[in-house]
């Protein structure tokens, strides 16, 4: 009887230092995994920071591409109706003096053809649009990427 209670003493003693050794790399393992759940929590706030940053970036710089584009919208609508005339700097060369010419009245400045003001209207608004994106990647960069 004393043989089976020390038998029974040693597979229960075995028992707990095997239940202890798997307790400690459980507890090892379950330290580890926290580890990496706090590093992912990390990454996603840092990606959640960025992802804000590149929405804020993106909804100013939306906001002054439609402001510009309202504004060539408005000299638009005013040179078509003839509230606004485009004119175009120039410098006219002296005009010879013809015989017999009285001479040439002065016809006022240049302006832009009425045929080149859709195009004129046209590249503001690519020129809008591309400095916008420009200055929105820029900041990108500066705001989120470098962080």
């Amino acid at each position: 009887m004393i043989r089976l209670l020390l038998a029974a003493l040693a597979v229960v003693s075995l028992l707990a230092l095997w239940l202890t050794s798997e307790r400690s790399g459980l507890q090892r393992d379950l330290a580890t995994a926290e580890g990496q759940v706090e590093q992912l929590q990390q990454s996603a706030r840092l990606a959640e920071q960025a992802f804000a940053a590149r929405d804020a970036v993106d909804q100013q710089h939306t906001e002054e591409l439609s402001h510009a584009r309202a504004e060539n919208d408005r000299l638009r609508a005013d040179v078509a109706a003839g509230g606004q005339r485009l004119f175009v700097k120039t410098a006219c060369p002296a005009v010879p003096a013809y015989s017999g010419a009285a001479g040439v009245a002065d016809a006022g400045a240049a302006e832009l053809a009425a045929d080149a003001r859709p195009d004129y209207h046209a590249l503001r608004d690519e020129l809008a649009l591309s400095r916008q994106m420009i200055l929105g990647l820029q900041q990108y960069v500066r705001e989120v990427c470098v962080r």
